[in-house]
């Protein structure tokens, strides 16, 4: 885990490579991010960005959080719900998602090249510009019991 001095040279970095200043806000939203592996909604990392900065808004926290995916430093996790989760890590990477209680889990690796080159093939005349997947499921706090689980 980087040190805060590190994060906020990452962060200023990043921001001023993309024409966006550095705020104490901002600051605070992406050192949150950069330390958690919770894969928290807007409002949770408001709630938790609060209690070291009182008098930030759940706007700020929205504004600094679409910065940070713009600027490469956060990833947002989209559904078909039109829900939202946040992601600190911009390394490769996987998701497991529990159907029940919607937190989101880290699964190391990523793709052969040689597996999204066939899958580019299949798609025909689409364009591919990257990949996401997610796994869905049960996490082991949620799992049905065995007589509730129908297999596919």
């Amino acid at each position: 885990m980087l040190s805060k001095f590190e994060t906020d040279v990452r962060l200023r970095k990043a921001l001023g490579a993309n024409g966006q200043r550095f705020t104490e806000q901002r600051g605070a939203v992406f050192r949150y991010l950069a330390q958690t592996d919770v894969h928290p909604t807007a409002e949770e990392v408001f709630l938790a960005v609060r209690e070291r900065l009182p008098a930030i808004s759940l706007g700020t926290v929205y504004k600094s959080l679409e910065t940070l995916v713009g600027c490469g430093l956060a990833v947002k996790l989209t559904y078909g719900d039109h829900s939202a989760r946040y992601d600190g890590r911009t390394d490769p990477h996987h998701h497991a998602r529990c159907v029940s209680c919607e937190k989101v889990l880290d699964l190391p690796g990523e793709l052969l090249t040689g597996e999204i080159d066939s899958l580019r093939e299949t798609a025909g005349t689409f364009t591919v510009t990257g990949y996401r997947l997610e796994l869905s499921g049960y996490c082991p706090e949620c799992v049905p019991t065995k007589d509730l689980l129908v297999t596919a």
